[in-house]
């Protein structure tokens, strides 16, 4: 996929990139596969702010994206690659044999015309979908199951991408995009190769109107407010947070604060996530 650079008639497009589009084959989605989205701007049921910065935006449908890939043993035609607003990935719309329809993630090389596989049998061949039992050792996957039976749940972002490290026993070590390395049943599927759209991490808004098509409202900083509103507030003119670390609005510590809970998988992490210097 091309980056496609704007020319710089206005401030706004001066920095911007968009996407090129050009493996798109299909601009409207599969009607039978998408639901309405009802917009919440990150309000619960009695009308409370819970996610702060949401709000307005383009309106969006919901693509039901097939993760569990279960229709076992019955092959599939690529008929599109299309755009998805809820997400970074491609979605590539599989026609089975039997007339059924459904979306799946598009990986790195899954062109319109291919045919792809779920199940024990399926080749290691892009865009198939096998237990990790089957998969060949260093060989790239995505859309992960953490549990049998449930679907993928992990790597499904655009060009995200986890190799198999080993197996052992009743279990195989994957080495995740962050660097950890964790246990995985050897039961659970995964999808073999990279998630399509590699370009995304390299595309700039450009201005701030971008943002707020996508439904992000601004963020204002602590320090700019006053100390009824966050804890790093008041004082005249720039000046120092004064207090030994920062802190949220609630008043909790914002760094280093260590937010994971889920004890009970602990045992299967190998290795922790390779976590950069702080400045």
């Amino acid at each position: 996929m091309a980056i496609k650079i704007y020319k710089p008639i206005t401030p706004g497009l001066r920095n911007m990139t968009g996407y090129g589009f050009e493996e798109i084959t299909k601009s409207k989605p599969e009607r039978s596969l998408i639901v309405i989205r009802k917009a919440h701007s990150g309000r619960n049921m009695y009308g409370r702010i819970t996610v702060r910065h949401r709000g307005g935006g383009h309106k969006r449908y919901i693509r039901l994206v097939d993760y569990k890939r279960d229709k076992l043993g019955i092959p599939a035609r690529v008929a599109a690659i299309e755009y998805d607003p809820n997400r970074t990935a491609r979605l590539a719309l599989l026609h089975y044999a039997d007339g059924e329809k459904r979306y799946i993630l598009a990986p790195v090389g899954l062109k319109v015309g291919d045919v792809v596989t779920s199940g024990s049998e399926a080749e290691i061949r892009v865009g198939n979908c096998l237990p990790i039992s089957r998969i060949p050792l260093g060989t790239m996957i995505h859309n992960i199951e953490m549990q049998a039976g449930r679907g993928g749940q992990m790597v499904r972002s655009a060009g995200a991408a986890a190799q198999l490290l080993a197996k052992e026993g009743d279990f195989a070590q994957i080495r995740l995009p962050s660097g950890e390395v964790r246990l995985i049943h050897k039961v659970c599927f995964a999808t073999i190769g990279q998630v399509g759209n590699l370009d995304h991490k390299n595309i700039k808004l450009g201005k701030a109107g971008r943002k707020r098509h996508m439904g992000i409202r601004p963020t204002v900083r602590g320090s700019a407010m006053t100390p009824r509103d966050h804890p790093h507030g008041g004082g005249e003119g720039r000046q120092p947070i004064g207090m030994p670390g920062p802190k949220s609005p609630w008043g909790k510590p914002t760094l280093g604060y260590k937010t994971r809970r889920n004890k009970s998988t602990e045992k299967y992490i190998v290795r922790r996530r390779s976590v950069g210097k702080r400045g």
